[in-house]
């Protein structure tokens, strides 16, 4: 009788055994048909939002409270000043603030990102969060305002910014309020209106040093930063490799 209920459980183990394999390499399969139909655009998305998903839950673990203070908050006033401009690009603390700008930058990216190529969006994205961040800095020291900074409201409004102006005649719609539609160009201009409005009156329910900078460079690589500097890339490249190893190229 022990024999026979030994063999019994080691055949009803390995039948669950083979039947939880068999479900993971199914979810496997589907996770890897769903990837795969994903556009380029599309999978940068989901990455930046990975990373952003990541630091909101690291924000949820008590011990890593200082940390996430000191390297993913901006404070010109801080000891760390020049990565946490980059990490607080990443940075949300509450689950709305996370998911209005991963909202608008989901609606707004892959159009950007499909005109620019992945490779400039990236970097792009990244340098809108940078210049957003050193715009409240500047604001901040200026006025003498010491504060705490945090989440990608500044690099969304570049992405905007540029989507708004290569696109002025785009028609938009405020999420949850059906049949009030607007132009790119209009829904742009009353956003910087408020946020300059803001930056007068010193509202603190956003950062506007942050968003307005984050918009100007997005206004800035649309205009003028993706010919003359983009388009110039290989030559910036060349005199950056001159630099970092001493030689110049035979005349």
């Amino acid at each position: 009788m022990r024999k026979k209920a030994l063999q019994f459980r080691q055949k009803a183990t390995g039948w669950i055994q083979r039947q939880q394999n068999l479900k993971h390499g199914e979810l496997r399969n589907h996770m890897n048909h769903w990837w795969n139909k994903q556009t380029e655009e599309q999978k940068l998305f989901y990455g930046i939002l990975l990373a952003n998903a990541t630091v909101l839950l690291a924000w949820r673990l008590p011990s890593l409270k200082n940390f996430m203070t000191l390297y993913f908050c901006s404070n010109p006033f801080a000891r760390a000043v020049c990565w946490p401009m980059v990490f607080s690009t990443f940075s949300h603390y509450s689950f709305l603030h996370f998911g209005a700008n991963m909202y608008v930058l989901q609606s707004f990216m892959n159009a950007t990102a499909h005109s620019m190529g992945k490779e400039q969006f990236l970097g792009f994205y990244l340098s809108a969060g940078v210049v957003s961040s050193l715009a409240s800095h500047i604001f901040k020291t200026a006025l003498r305002m010491p504060g705490l900074s945090l989440g990608a409201s500044g690099a969304v409004m570049g992405v905007l910014a540029y989507f708004c102006s290569q696109h002025p005649n785009a028609l938009l719609q405020v999420a949850f309020v059906p049949g009030f539609t607007f132009t790119a160009d209009s829904g742009l201009k009353a956003l910087l209106s408020f946020d300059a409005i803001g930056l007068v009156m010193r509202w603190k329910l956003f950062d506007h040093a942050a968003h307005l900078g984050g918009a100007l460079f997005g206004l800035f690589w649309s205009y003028w930063g993706q010919k003359e500097i983009w388009g110039r890339r290989v030559h910036f490249l060349q005199v950056w490799h001159e630099f970092r190893t001493g030689t110049r190229p035979d005349k």
